[in-house]
């Protein structure tokens, strides 16, 4: 059963892309129609990532704005070489990459700290306060590190896309990955109480 099911996903994807390759050509023709449905397609998925990183919505819809920008003059240079969302998400971590470099520097010109992140009430004490910590954490982490961990776990992308993603090599993924995991577990002493074989199974 579990075979059928990785089967179908691999189809759905699959479809999917075909999808996104239709309509980034048509995009390439200059079809608005074709490229509000891009839009709409990878809006949720880039603000979900880019609001994370930023908690800021309004540079978040920036970036996003921008990336789309990119794509709509670019689209008839897209070949193939790579997935859609691939391509589309290089876009946009190269324009979250500058966005928040910007911002860093403009932090340290005000010699301003890092914000703190208002969290619900309805969330139980220990979980806020791992939310805060995380926040903070990924806020301190070098903009490539922040970027790997969130492409990784938040979007679920392979070392191998990712690399594909920040113009950089595979071991250079790994090795941002290792750096921030080692340096989140620091930052964060609960992390350092997570069983031993998963963090073991992260390290490999």
């Amino acid at each position: 059963m579990s075979g059928y099911n990785d089967m179908a996903e691999v189809t759905s994807r699959s479809g999917s892309a075909a999808r996104e390759v239709e309509l980034i050509e048509r995009v390439a023709r200059r079809d608005r129609r074709a490229f509000e449905e891009l839009y709409n397609l990878y809006h949720r998925r880039l603000a979900r990532f880019l609001t994370r990183l930023t908690r800021r919505f309004d540079l978040a819809e920036e970036i996003i704005n921008d990336t789309f920008w990119v794509v709509w003059r670019g689209a008839r240079d897209f070949r193939g070489d790579s997935q859609p969302s691939t391509w589309i998400l290089g876009i946009a971590y190269r324009k979250a990459r500058n966005a928040f470099r910007s911002a860093a520097r403009a932090r340290a010109r005000e010699n301003l700290s890092p914000p703190s992140f208002p969290l619900t009430a309805e969330e139980p004490a220990r979980a806020e306060e791992l939310r805060d910590w995380l926040a903070h954490a990924l806020s301190e982490l070098p903009v490539e590190q922040r970027l790997a961990v969130e492409l990784c776990y938040e979007l679920g992308h392979s070392c191998e896309e990712i690399a594909t993603i920040m113009g950089c090599p595979v071991n250079t993924v790994k090795t941002r990955l290792f750096h921030a995991r080692a340096k989140l577990q620091r930052r964060l002493p609960e992390l350092s109480g997570a069983p031993r074989g998963d963090a073991e199974s992260d390290a490999s």
